[in-house]
């Protein structure tokens, strides 16, 4: 961070965009590197991060997965899955397999592409969906003991997608919405997001591995799953994780 500018300034920007008071850190977009194209290794590592977006879109199915191993299902999806997003991604239809960042400036008021839209709104769907069921399972767990996360896969799962997908319809998702004027802002919302549900469930599995399935067992998922979402939100809250601190808008950078 560079201390040229005022403590006072930096909190004074935040307030005006609308966004909640933030104290953590920040960036400031002229101090990073600008770009005009997206180097071949960038848009192709970017691309299996879209593989494993739509791939958790039918959730029962991804369920099973983990449940039961791969199947043959599994398979015919994932053949799908990297057709289509293969071809999106030849075209530049897909956030980071871009020739060309779509981005610049952060205050810019710039129409969102729809490529945008649809993969970021499947994309919180991936992040909240799962986070939010194996939550919802756990407590059902330790309070009656029972195990029912099948059952919250095959009645809830879709239910509370559409949900999502309809708030993304209507622009109501961070990085979603009808303009990019408040990119340098909402971006930091959905990598928080993606840090704590991704490192809390990696924890998770490694957790529903190595525990019994008792009431127990469940508690103990559930306070260091809950725990670690906490934690890792906390800390992307302040922009300790990469690509959580809010950058200032007028000033050019790249997504």
């Amino acid at each position: 961070m560079r201390t040229r500018r005022p403590v006072d300034v930096i909190r004074c920007a935040l307030k005006d965009s609308d966004y909640m008071r933030y104290s953590g850190r920040v960036e400031y977009a002229d101090a990073r590197k600008m770009r005009i194209r997206n180097k071949g290794y960038y848009r192709v590592l970017h691309w299996p991060i879209w593989i494993w977006v739509f791939f958790l879109a039918p959730g029962p199915l991804v369920f099973s997965l983990f449940a039961h191993g791969f199947s043959v299902a599994n398979g015919a999806w994932l053949a799908l899955v990297l057709l289509g997003t293969g071809i999106a991604g030849v075209f530049g239809q897909l956030p980071g397999v871009e020739p060309a960042p779509y981005i610049l400036r952060f205050d810019e008021d710039r129409p969102n592409p729809l490529y945008r839209k649809v993969c970021y709104t499947f994309a919180w769907n991936a992040a909240l969906n799962f986070a939010l069921l194996n939550l919802a399972g756990l407590v059902i767990a330790v309070i009656t003991g029972v195990w029912t996360m099948k059952q919250l896969y095959q009645y809830v799962y879709f239910p509370l997608a559409i949900v999502i997908l309809l708030l993304g319809a209507f622009g109501k998702l961070p990085r979603v919405g009808k303009s990019t004027k408040n990119e340098g802002i909402e971006r930091r919302y959905f990598y928080g997001t993606v840090w704590a549900v991704t490192i809390s469930q990696t924890v998770l599995l490694i957790l529903w591995k190595t525990i019994p399935l008792t009431r127990t067992g469940s508690l103990i998922k559930l306070v260091i799953y809950a725990g670690m979402l906490l934690a890792m939100g906390a800390a992307a809250y302040n922009g300790a994780l990469p690509r959580t601190r809010p950058i200032l808008p007028g000033e050019l950078m790249v997504d």
